[in-house]
């Protein structure tokens, strides 16, 4: 079904909900289905032309997201906050559109954003669950500290360098970026990190996470994880965490379109009966 152009073109925020393990990443693939071109060909479907969607992020191969944000420009005679519902008729049950709305033509989804939040998920029980093995590394090898972690996590926060925590291949100019809060915290046979910043270098979190495990069980001490990053040591820093324990939480903006997802209380969480929930 195709919309009739209006005069006037209109910037068009959206605000997302996407299962990772569907997809290969958010950014467009050549031979791979990926979250953007999911929704820019639901776009294409409704307008009947090729549409540009700027997220303000983008996440890896496996990772989910509670309230991914992006923007798009249309001429489209659709009322921006019409668009979340017309979208979700065209899009698979892996992605949801949870609100739209304009902003202003000089609003980007990536650039006007002032922090990201981001919460890995591990669990830790030794019988493996189905129902949270799309949503979180199974790890019971050894008894992980949440204290440990939480206490490791502390002398990051405040503007850092972290390239020990950066993937090969990065675009990003330099690997400064400011940590405004960090903590770790148990939830029955689940760990939780979580993380807010400006900004996150490629592959950040679950290269910290990686490292984070070690100091939890003890394997690592504070004193040597605060060591290896602040002295760049990028070539200590061996493996990642795998990806489908991280989820984008929210996004914040000095003027947010949708300060209802703004709050990490509106986001994906595991519960101790194991069941998926917005709390």
């Amino acid at each position: 079904m195709l919309f009739a152009d209006s005069e006037s073109s209109h910037r068009v925020a959206l605000v997302i909900q996407y299962l990772g393990t569907q997809f290969y990443g958010w950014q467009r693939q050549p031979n791979h289905p990926s979250v953007q071109q999911t929704i820019e060909e639901a776009i294409a479907k409704i307008c009947g032309k090729a549409t540009v969607l700027h997220s303000a992020g983008r996440t890896d191969t496996g990772v989910h997201a509670a309230a991914q944000v992006a923007h798009f420009d249309t001429s489209s005679a659709i009322p921006p906050h019409r668009w979340a519902k017309v979208l979700n008729s065209y899009l698979p049950d892996g992605i949801l559109i949870c609100g739209s709305a304009e902003v202003a033509s000089d609003w980007h989804a990536r650039f006007s954003a002032t922090w990201r939040r981001y919460r890995y998920t591990i669990y830790t029980a030794s019988i493996p669950n189905l129902f949270v093995k799309q949503f979180s590394w199974h790890y019971y090898h050894d008894r992980l500290d949440e204290r440990l972690i939480h206490q490791a996590l502390q002398p990051m926060l405040g503007e850092q360098d972290m390239a020990a925590f950066q993937r090969a291949g990065s675009s990003r100019p330099h690997s400064r970026l400011e940590l405004q809060e960090a903590i770790c915290w148990r939830d029955g046979d689940f760990v939780h990190v979580e993380v807010q910043a400006s900004g996150f270098l490629y592959g950040m979190i679950r290269l910290l996470v990686g490292q984070l495990v070690d100091v939890g069980r003890s394997s690592l001490t504070i004193e040597s994880f605060t060591n290896i990053w602040k002295e760049k040591r990028r070539i200590e820093v061996k493996y990642a965490a795998p990806p489908q324990g991280l989820c984008l939480l929210a996004i914040g903006y000095a003027d947010n379109p949708f300060a209802e997802f703004a709050s990490r209380k509106q986001t994906l969480v595991l519960t101790d009966n194991h069941v998926l929930a917005l709390v």
